[in-house]
């Protein structure tokens, strides 16, 4: 799973790096410690007047499908599996027409040893950015006005799949295999562009194209233990991707 990220990047930083447009009043908050419920980047594909835009926009992380009585629904709704998501109430829909990338810097996971938990931090090699298959959903709020701010809520998930085997013969896939038994699917440049095409309707073949293409870009990642004091959401700053002292 992914319950923890980093991303703070500067908006003319992501926006050259994901290829796409932001508006010139987009705000992004910098976070080492990007939890449920936050606000995050997101990037996305439109049609604008007959073509393709890639845009970048600032949606809720956890997916508050349009149905949803209450956005409190998104809590549970941070991750989709890639396994279920063409099947799952709260996803099919987004998956067929409302698929983004989620970009982040690294993020954190949790190796469990008895009762204990080690934290993680995973982050590209060559400092790159990473992009998450994601999906995006609007939902409007019953109890707001026609107009009102905040009537509608942009929202977002992170897919994710069964993490590397243990035995992978590249010593990074390895080492995600043996940390978490799940992974957030990330995408290389040309499946992300294959993704975000709002025109692709083929959202079985999308899903599995993700899927396989995983582990090329995880190959590349890094590992490091970090501070436990990463659980605690109210810490945020560059010192939670430090290594745990004593061990470097």
């Amino acid at each position: 799973m992914c319950g923890r990220y980093v991303m703070a990047r500067a908006v003319g930083d992501l926006v050259a790096e994901a290829e796409a447009e932001a508006d010139d009043a987009l705000e992004l908050r910098r976070s080492w410690n990007v939890a449920p419920t936050s606000d995050v980047p997101i990037v996305l594909e439109r049609l604008v007047e007959g073509r393709q835009v890639r845009q970048v926009h600032v949606a809720r992380w956890g997916l508050v499908p349009p149905w949803a009585k209450d956005a409190a629904v998104g809590v549970r709704a941070f991750n989709a599996r890639s396994e279920t998501v063409l099947e799952k109430p709260t996803f099919r829909a987004a998956v067929k027409a409302r698929r983004c990338a989620v970009p982040a810097e690294g993020y954190y996971e949790w190796k469990k040893e008895g009762s204990s938990k080690r934290p993680f931090y995973i982050h590209p090699g060559d400092g790159s950015l990473i992009f998450f298959a994601g999906l995006y959903e609007w939902w409007k709020d019953p109890s707001k006005a026609d107009g009102e701010p905040g009537q509608w809520l942009l929202s977002t998930s992170v897919l994710t799949a069964p993490a590397p085997p243990v035995d992978s013969a590249d010593p990074a896939l390895a080492e995600l295999g043996q940390l978490h038994d799940r992974l957030p699917i990330p995408m290389d440049k040309a499946t992300m562009a294959d993704w975000l095409d709002p025109e692709n309707k083929d959202a079985a073949a999308l899903v599995e194209l993700v899927r396989a293409g995983a582990y090329g870009p995880a190959s590349g990642w890094e590992l490091r233990e970090v501070d436990t004091a990463v659980g605690n959401v109210r810490n945020n700053g560059p010192e939670l991707t430090e290594p745990l002292p004593g061990l470097f």
